[in-house]
């Protein structure tokens, strides 16, 4: 595999995550939205051989996964990448990009997929080589985004179109919700034993104080109730119950 993936823990349980692309060792960021680690995750991969940071992609728009990506440009000379629909709202974007369009550094490409839902303009990007899918705030482990611009059917037709993406991909979400969604996965599928023993290794990671990403999209697709939904009025329902659950 040509990309190397890291994760960078930010803000309280945020992640943005660092790329080398080991064909000509540039790096890029994904949702820089703090600048001290994110900058130091740099350089140590710069202290390890990488290259320099050329390009930041951002998901959508929201403070916790953009605020610092003027700070981290302004430190690397990196070019901003984000979606056209959401330019306004979006910090200044050297690259605006639309569904389907295909996002380059060095070596690698990524491939744009429109996923509103969470928010209207938001985006992912796949690199198919990888494979990995970086979603933000779209699909968590065991979860997926609370609907705050769009509705069940935008999410729904969002999640069908990474469960087309082949089940070696690594999902790179922008949390660390996994145990909590992991409860509420168990309350509505208690019988589903895949669950049970995804949620067992969450709780020994999480009590190692270890991340419990990136995960594998098949994993995903045998124990996420909103991926295991089967249209859109089923997946409303369950983003209801979820906003609500205290378990």
């Amino acid at each position: 595999m040509s990309l190397e993936i890291s994760l960078v823990p930010i803000l309280s349980d945020n992640y943005a995550w660092l790329l080398h692309d080991r064909a000509s060792g540039q790096l890029a960021v994904v949702d820089p939205a703090e600048e001290a680690p994110v900058l130091a995750a740099i350089e140590r991969a710069r202290q390890a051989g990488a290259g320099p940071l050329t390009t930041i992609l951002l998901t959508h728009h929201h403070a916790d996964h953009v605020a610092a990506t003027d700070a981290v440009r302004a430190a690397t000379g990196a070019v901003v990448i984000g979606a056209e629909a959401d330019r306004h709202r979006l910090p200044r974007l050297d690259q605006a990009v639309r569904p389907e369009q295909t996002v380059r550094f060095g070596g690698s490409a990524a491939q744009v997929i429109d996923t509103p839902g969470h928010t209207r303009g938001h985006i992912a990007y796949y690199f198919a080589d990888a494979p990995a899918l970086f979603c933000g705030d779209t699909l968590f482990s065991l979860g997926c985004g609370r609907l705050f611009e769009g509705d069940a059917a935008d999410m729904f037709a969002s999640l069908a179109r990474f469960k087309a993406l082949p089940d070696d991909t690594l999902v790179c979400c922008g949390h660390e919700y996994t145990l909590s969604n992991a409860r509420f996965a168990r309350a509505v599928l208690p019988d589903n034993e895949a669950l049970r023993a995804r949620a067992l290794d969450v709780e020994r990671l999480r009590a190692n104080g270890e991340p419990t990403l990136p995960v594998r999209l098949g994993s995903e697709r045998t124990t996420n109730p909103f991926l295991l939904a089967r249209d859109a009025e089923e997946l409303g329902r369950l983003r209801r119950r979820k906003d609500e659950f205290r378990g």
